[in-house]
């Protein structure tokens, strides 16, 4: 595919927001594809289930982005499971796919995300800001620690 002259406003795309139109399988494999761990379809089918918005980007057939956020319609939102093909990476896709989320979550007074290291510089377009007082729990910390999402205590 020549990227050069392609952009997501030159992709012919079907944006859909309905998760029962996606097949779970091809999500599973963009997940995988684009380095964002296991996620088996029934896991997925969970998670869609209680987001409170989905997005999926189809260029023809081919399922070519996904984004999800968790909210609460008030007070936070989470952007999760932000994703972009491969061959469709570069050409803002990502960044529609960021917008739309973040105005679907127009109204809460907080949107947090959790990012791959090394996508910081990307979300900080948005006005997205570390927050010194996060943690988490992982069910494999020590994973975790070694792909960079944990920080070791001091």
């Amino acid at each position: 595919m020549n990227t050069n002259t392609l952009t997501a406003k030159t992709i012919d795309c079907t944006w859909v927001e309905d998760a029962k139109r996606v097949n779970l399988a091809e999500l599973s494999a963009l997940y995988k594809m684009v380095s964002m761990g296991e996620k088996p379809p029934q896991s997925l089918a969970i998670a869609l289930s209680n987001s409170m918005f989905v997005c999926f980007v189809y260029a023809g057939d081919m399922l070519i982005g996904a984004g999800r956020v968790l909210g609460d319609g008030v007070d936070t939102a989470y952007l999760a499971d932000i994703a972009v093909h491969p061959d469709y990476q570069g050409l803002g896709l990502g960044d529609r796919i960021v917008r739309h989320l973040l105005e679907r979550s127009s109204g809460h007074r907080k949107v947090i995300l959790f990012a791959k290291p090394g996508t910081e510089p990307f979300y900080r377009r948005y006005g997205f800001l570390k927050l010194p007082t996060a943690m988490a729990l992982f069910d494999d910390p020590e994973a975790a620690l070694r792909k960079g999402l944990l920080s070791p205590e001091p």
